[in-house]
């Protein structure tokens, strides 16, 4: 009977492991989406990868919104608006990061994963959020 009991503990011994281990992958190591650049206007929404070379002119109610892709990064470069925050917002590299264009009906932002790499800090909650 002891024999039984030493092979069933093994037995679950292994399987928690083999859970813990697929648990790990899933969460860790698995392949992360590539990070794409959505931009929508008022003419509808259009996305590019966020290492694309591109220069996008987006028309809005006041007029035309240029939004550059350079280098991992994503920028309104010039637009009509009155005072200009958005083009003195600079630019976004990260998951989750957003810029607009509100007099012009103009978003930009970025979804998907920075990094495959954790440890960049990329998706961690910084200090100002928690």
């Amino acid at each position: 009977m002891k024999t039984w009991v030493k092979i069933i503990d093994i037995f679950i011994i292994l399987a928690v492991a083999a859970i813990t281990f697929f648990a790990a992958y899933v969460v860790y190591i698995k392949p992360q989406e590539k990070p794409q650049v959505i931009i929508r206007g008022q003419d509808g929404e259009w996305t590019f990868p966020l290492n694309a070379e591109e220069t996008i002119i987006v028309t809005g109610p006041i007029g035309e919104t240029t939004i550059r892709l350079s280098k991992n990064n994503a920028w309104i470069e010039a637009s009509p608006c009155e005072n200009k925050n958005c083009v003195a917002a600079g630019s976004i590299t990260k998951q989750g990061q957003w810029t607009s264009c509100l007099p012009n009906n103009v978003l930009l932002m970025i979804q998907g994963t920075s990094s495959g790499d954790a440890s960049a800090g990329d998706n961690n909650v910084d200090s100002v959020a928690w």
